[in-house]
């Protein structure tokens, strides 16, 4: 796969407000499959493997499987990889702007 592939995966992940909770959810500690559904209780469990099926497909969510559980695990590798790749760069256009705006507000007058 070609790493624009990759970012359409992710983006087309990340566009649905339903697996941006599911995101959110993992955040800061796994959780099992149960766990997530009792989370999202407007869902049921198949909707919500639905949605992980393709956040786990975007590389978004590690499953590991332990005996009967099946514990998810954020991958915030591929959001980094965005950030760096798409938003980095504008952020540091944006910084640069208003460090001259500033500079500029901040010289005295003659």
């Amino acid at each position: 796969m070609s790493r624009e592939d990759d970012s359409d995966r992710i983006f087309k992940a990340l566009a649905d407000k339903r697996r941006r909770r599911i995101l959110d959810l993992l955040k800061d500690s796994p959780k099992t499959t149960g766990a997530l559904c009792a989370a999202i209780p407007e869902l049921d469990r198949c909707t919500v493997m639905q949605h992980m099926r393709v956040l786990e497909a975007a590389d978004l969510i590690i499953v590991q499987r332990k005996g009967r559980e099946r514990w998810n695990y954020l991958n915030a590798l591929p959001i980094k990889d965005i950030h760096d790749r798409w938003i980095g760069d504008y952020a540091e256009n944006a910084v640069n702007l208003l460090s001259r705006l500033k500079s500029d507000l901040e010289a005295p007058t003659n």
